[in-house]
Order: structure tokens, then C-alpha cells, then sequence
């Protein structure tokens, strides 16, 4: 498509009516966003034709790190995105621009061994061309110009974000639009195992290219089930709030991989790979020999997976029921699990420093003053932030007081938006 049109086409009733969709209030401020994206890749690339992409964050509501064990999550995407113009440069290089954090980078489709520091943007795309290989898909030069408001390193899945936007982008341009989103989550996934030494599962990456609010079984991680869940948290008159406690999460892959690496050492003992492989009564039938074998966190943390696993069948139910109560009531007792049994709400390395507790101990006194609303820590935990569920007249109280608390500008209210990881000129 023509820049000229792009920027046209981004003015009319149906890009109204979809960015209405997106980004709720917020659709002409994003509308100027996409233009001036548009023109910046015009004056860096130039060319005539070029592509417009939107991948979101995602909020993860219940099923705090089940995925890696093949459990069951329940998550949404958000209404931040990172958002491309993209075109097709017919060589073997693809050039990035990320306007958000000031990185141009290229690389060589003929040379995607990842460097020896295996961190970084540049390694986590050369990961995602590698992924599309082996997997057998196409890929091919491109340039990009890419930017992001989704908070990073934060919990909401700015990373997957990414990754999700260029694989919609290779999908578009290389492979005729015939990936589905499992595959997305796939790539996604083996570049951060493989360039980056994160041992992550699939829900980050699921979320954010599927969209809307799904409940995920991975019990077959090759083929999860998906499930879109039709539930509108708005007209319960409750918004979801993220809260970013001020730490990211980059000096923390030690403490995530410890997770899933402790849940299935407990798997191990019985001969099994992961925990949805074995049961919550084998391990009570046999728990002074798994604690002997797997050490007691680590029983502590299997423990919190199957009951994690009950408490997402549980929402879901009470989503599909109208049950709002039973509902709030499962995301409390996710947060106190995770807490408590998980323990990854900060970090054993540093003991001071409890960014994601002492937020959830304000939100809790404040729930409890107000005897409404449920709060957890959200995404991968140790540090960045939480999630609360307010009802919409105490969302402005609430706010107040944890921005005077943890500073301006850290509390988001997120809505669900409906689609996933999409190349946009595509829906219009």
C-alpha cells in the first residue's frame, strides 16, 4: 500500500470504527500514532509501499506460571501494542528502527548465529528468524520501524509484544498469511529458550497473538487448546488495573528459570518430564521422598500448579456463569498461591528490595478498608508489577494513592482488546 493511502486510509470511518475497537478512547490519539510512524518510515527507508501491524501486551489473570508445565492459563491482550511499518527490501538483510528504545540494527539472513552474550534485541529477532527456518516457513529482507507502549520489562509482556509483531510481519510478507497463532507462539518461544537462555513457556507469546480473553490448556503444548471467552468486564463497572512497582526484569532469569525447572525436578522424581504429567495426590501420597529428592520449594511450587490449574477452570466457569464474586474470589486466592506457595513476588538475591509486596500490601489494605476488588502479582513476578480488580468508583482513590506511593505515571488501566498480533491494514 502507498504511504500516501496508508495515511489516507487511516483517516476513514472503518479505521475510526476499528481503532475504536483497539484502543478504546484512546483510537485518534493512536490513529496520529500510526501516521507519524508511517512517515517516519518514509523518510528512513523511502519506497512507495509499505504495511501497518499492531501486536499487544496481554494481562495474565489467573494461571501464574503454569504454562512452562503444560497447565492452564486465563489471560487477555491489552490495549497497549507495539506497533510496525513494515516493507519488503527484495535483499537477505532486514533492518529494524525501534523508535522506543533509540536501537537501529541489521541482520545478515545468511549469518543468525546469536552472540555470545545471547541478550538483546538484535539476538532475540535473529532467534525469530531462525525459528521461522527450522520450522519451515519463509523469510526474506524487510525494513521496519517499530514502536512500543507497552511497559517494559514489566510484566505485560513487552518482550512477546515484539516478537509477536514480527512474526505477523514474516507471516504477511513470506509465508502468504497460512500461520496460525500457535505457530507465532512457537517461534516466539524458541528464540527466547535458544538466543536468550530464558526457559519460557507459550502463554506470553499466546496471548498477545490471539487476542482477546482467552483460557489456554497446554497439556498438549504442540496444539494447545484455546478458548475465547465472550465476557465484558465493563459492564461489571471494574476496571483492571496494572500497577509497575519500578523494577524490570532483566537481571532476574535465574529466579524464572528456577520455576519451571523446580516443578519439573518434582515431575522428575515420578519419571515424568512436567507437572501436568502427575497429580496433586501422587505428590501427597509421597511427600516425604519428593521433598528428599526435589527440596521443599520446589514441592511448594507443584503444589501451587495444580492448584492453579482448578482455580483457572474455576474463573472460567464463573466468567461463563456470571458468577463476578467467585470470580474476584479465585483472583485472590491466585495472588495468596503465588505469594506464598510459588514465592516469586521477589527476589531471594536481594531481600530488601520488595517493589511487587509492598504493592500488594497497600492494595490489600485498601481492598480490605473497602471490602470490594481483588488484587495478585502479575506475569513472571520477583519484581514489576501487579494487578488489582476495583470496582469503578474507587478506581480514582485507589490510583491517587498508589502513584503518591510509587510515584506518577505507574498505574494503568487496561482494557481487553479484541484482536491479537494482525498486520491492521488487513481488517479495514
Amino acid at each position: 500500500m502507498e504511504i500516501s493511502k496508508a495515511l489516507t486510509l487511516l483517516e476513514s470511518e472503518p479505521a475510526k470504527e476499528l481503532f475504536g475497537r483497539l484502543y478504546g478512547d484512546k483510537a485518534a490519539e493512536n490513529v496520529a500514532r500510526y501516521q507519524k510512524l508511517a512517515r517516519d518510515f518514509a523518510d528512513k527507508f523511502g519506497g512507495e509501499d509499505i504495511r501497518l501491524f499492531s501486536s499487544p501486551g496481554r494481562t495474565e489473570i489467573s494461571g501464574n506460571h503454569t504454562d512452562h508445565n503444560h497447565g492452564k492459563v486465563l489471560a487477555g491482550s491489552i490495549n497497549l501494542d507495539c506497533v510496525g511499518a513494515a516493507a519488503v527490501n527484495h535483499t537477505d538483510r532486514v533492518h529494524i528502527v525501534s523508535q522506543t528504545f533509540g536501537q537501529e540494527f541489521t541482520i545478515d539472513l545468511n549469518d543468525l548465529a546469536p552472540s555470545p552474550a545471547m541478550a538483546g534485541t538484535e539476538d532475540l529477532v535473529k532467534g525469530l528468524l531462525m525459528g521461522f527456518k527450522e520450522s519451515g516457513y519463509e523469510v526474506g529482507g524487510f525494513d521496519a520501524v517499530i514502536t512500543s507502549n507497552v511497559i517494559s520489562s514489566a510484566g505485560v509482556s513487552s518482550s512477546a509484544a515484539f516478537e509477536m509483531l514480527l512474526c505477523s510481519m514474516l507471516n504477511t510478507f513470506f509465508n502468504d498469511g497460512r500461520m496460525n497463532t500457535v505457530a507465532y507462539a512457537h517461534i516466539g518461544k524458541y528464540s527466547e529458550n535458544n538466543y536468550w537462555n530464558k526457559a519460557s513457556g507459550l502463554l506470553d507469546q499466546m496471548a498477545c497473538a490471539v487476542g482477546g480473553l482467552i483460557t489456554i490448556d497446554f497439556f498438549e503444548p504442540q496444539a494447545p487448546k484455546v478458548e475465547k471467552i465472550e465476557f465484558d468486564f465493563a459492564s461489571q463497572n471494574h476496571s483492571l488495573i496494572i500497577v509497575n512497582t519500578g523494577r524490570g526484569h532483566a537481571d532476574l532469569s535465574a529466579d524464572y528459570s528456577s520455576v519451571p525447572n523446580e516443578m519439573k525436578k518434582v515431575a522428575e522424581f515420578f519419571g515424568k518430564e512436567v507437572c501436568a504429567q502427575i497429580s496433586e495426590e501422587d505428590v501427597l501420597a509421597r511427600l516425604a521422598e519428593v521433598r528428599a529428592y526435589a527440596g521443599d520449594r520446589a514441592v511448594l511450587r507443584a503444589l501451587h500448579f495444580f492448584e492453579e490449574n482448578k482455580r483457572v477452570d474455576a474463573e472460567v466457569a464463573a466468567l461463563k456463569e456470571g458468577r463476578f464474586d467467585d470470580f474476584l474470589a479465585n483472583i485472590t486466592a491466585s495472588g495468596n498461591s503465588s505469594w506464598k506457595w510459588l514465592q516469586n513476588c521477589y527476589t531471594d538475591s536481594n531481600v530488601q528490595e520488595q517493589g511487587i509486596t509492598v504493592a500488594l500490601a497497600l492494595t490489600e489494605l485498601f481492598i480490605a478498608e473497602k471490602q470490594r476488588g481483588a488484587c495478585r502479582v502479575h506475569g513472571g513476578g520477583f519484581a514489576g508489577v501487579i494487578m488489582a480488580m476495583l470496582p469503578n468508583d474507587i478506581v480514582d482513590e485507589y490510583v491517587e494513592m498508589m502513584e503518591k506511593a510509587l510515584g506518577e505515571g505507574n498505574v494503568y488501566r487496561m482494557s481487553i482488546r479484541p484482536y491479537g498480533a494482525v498486520c491492521v491494514d488487513e481488517l479495514l
